[in-house]
């Protein structure tokens, strides 16, 4: 994109709620279950039924539109969203239009180049589509009502979102807040958090609109901001060549990287929104909104203050460290058995997370525990292991937990630290790599790393690196001293007239 325009973009983000029921009916709301095996009459929309609203949604609404600093209505509404899709039974989505559960609030998110903050235009409450299947279809397409009326939490920032890394981050700041409040599990993979995103570009520095679109069908963080990207480089392509830039729905192909236009931009008028006549106007009690607010629990920004003036952390470590509520108590639980923050954040930021995305684990499906780690880091201290086999203990006790010190010896990782034991191999080593034995004994220092990486390839890693160093120090001065000839006849001819 040139510098000729600048991107608008706005996100609208819906969270399933991980209430046990749907948000109008008693149908479980479990995710996995065998195709339209949880449903009635009335999320399917039969003649006759009656919706009946399931309060624990709203409750773990009010949670969420709090712990985002938003403001709680006295009196809302549902209504009657009109369209038709296969995956919607009734041919409505029950939802809120002119009088949302909450307004305003903000997320804020870490940049390069500091904080930023990014206001909620609205929050509110609604019930959830079928699901259509298309893989494994020879023709058509397969619809699974389970997931008709479980209870979403549609929340929609305002347009002030500059870049798609910005729409990045502050999904990834949106979806911790939501985690530490409990009411969602925030899961792509599995549909409870999905995310539409609106762009739209204009001439730098203007104040102008340009043409809204709306891109769907991202299911990943790194989809969200592929997809953005292409889509500001494409309407900056056109705009560039003079052309227009059609109001419309596109849908992002993760497999081609591109967005394809699907349909025509709706309008609010579009949809005929109504008041939902099966739902009186739902009036909501201050004091249930402070009981609710004391309920919440240390949310992502007071944990990064505790982590930084408390335990004297750097900002960006502790914006990683909150960054999950499970990575959050990983850290808390490890540093009461191993008290040392910059170590245990170190690791936790460090190979911990490298292992789980190597193996594309969340860390709730991972077999880590606090204990654990912390027994790795004293396996260290005490110098039973080095830091490489550390590395290889981490990843067993990610894929298969355990106790340490057991694994330690079944894997054969604990560290050489006897002189007897190693003095075999650095001599070889230093015997066959002659070249650069005379790089360092002529000053360079890096040539030693090298020796080092050979010692620890013959010992699979166990070598003790600080014994490991002072032999192969000690052997290669033997060699210099040898290479210079010095004794009592070094004089050679010159000596000897």
């Amino acid at each position: 994109m040139t510098s000729e325009f600048e991107p608008v973009i706005g996100l609208e983000v819906h969270v399933e709620l991980s209430t046990r029921t749907k948000a109008f009916c008693g149908c479980p709301a479990t995710f996995g279950a065998p195709p339209n095996t949880q449903v009635c009459p009335v999320c399917l929309g039969l003649p006759g039924s009656l919706p009946v609203l399931n309060l624990k949604a709203v409750e773990y609404a009010i949670r969420a539109a709090l712990a985002l600093g938003c403001q709680v209505a006295r009196v809302c509404k549902f209504d009657r969203k009109n369209y038709f899709y296969p995956d919607l039974p009734k041919s409505y989505q029950i939802s809120q239009y002119d009088l949302p559960l909450a307004t305003g609030g903000a997320v804020e998110f870490l940049t390069p180049g500091g904080r930023k903050r990014v206001g909620i235009r609205r929050l509110h409450l609604e019930e959830d589509t079928g699901k259509l299947l298309h893989e494994g279809v020879e023709s058509g397409s397969l619809v699974d009502f389970n997931r008709c009326g479980v209870p979403l939490l549609e929340i929609v920032s305002e347009p002030e979102l500059a870049s798609p890394e910005d729409a990045r981050l502050y999904l990834t700041a949106l979806r911790s807040l939501i985690q530490f409040t409990g009411v969602s599990d925030c899961r792509m993979e599995r549909g409870s958090l999905r995310c539409d995103a609106n762009v739209s570009l204009r001439p730098r520095g203007s104040r102008e609109w340009g043409a809204l679109v709306e891109v769907k069908n991202m299911n990943s963080f790194r989809s969200v901001k592929a997809a953005l990207e292409f889509e500001v480089s494409r309407q900056a392509r056109v705009l560039s060549a003079g052309g227009r830039v059609a109001r419309e729905t596109r849908h992002w192909d993760e497999a081609r990287g591109v967005t394809f236009p699907s349909r025509s931009k709706e309008e609010a008028h579009d949809y005929r929104y109504f008041p939902e006549p099966d739902l009186p106007p739902l009036r909501i009690e201050p004091e249930w909104v402070e009981e609710i607010r004391a309920g919440l629990p240390e949310l992502p920004e007071a944990r990064r203050r505790r982590l930084v003036s408390g335990l004297g952390l750097p900002e960006y470590n502790a914006w990683v460290l909150t960054s999950s509520p499970a990575l959050a108590r990983l850290f808390d639980e490890t540093l009461r058995l191993y008290p040392d923050p910059r170590e245990v954040s170190n690791w936790v930021m460090g190979d911990v997370l490298r292992v789980l995305n190597a193996r594309r684990l969340e860390l709730e499906e991972s077999k880590l525990t606090a204990e654990g780690l912390a027994g790795m880091l004293r396996l260290i201290d005490r110098g039973l292991i080095s830091g490489r086999a550390a590395k290889a203990l981490l990843e067993a006790l990610v894929v298969d937990g355990g106790e340490p010190a057991r694994l330690v010896e079944e894997l054969g990782l604990t560290q050489v630290s006897d002189p007897a034991a190693l003095a075999g191999v650095v001599r070889e080593v230093v015997a066959q790599n002659p070249s650069t034995v005379a790089d360092y004994l002529s000053g360079k220092e890096k040539a030693l790393t090298f020796l080092m990486g050979q010692v620890m390839k013959r010992t699979s890693g166990r070598a003790n690196p600080e014994v490991a160093a002072r032999l192969l120090r000690d052997a290669m001065a033997g060699e210099g001293r040898a290479g210079s000839g010095a004794g009592p006849d070094s004089g050679g001819e010159a000596g000897g007239r």
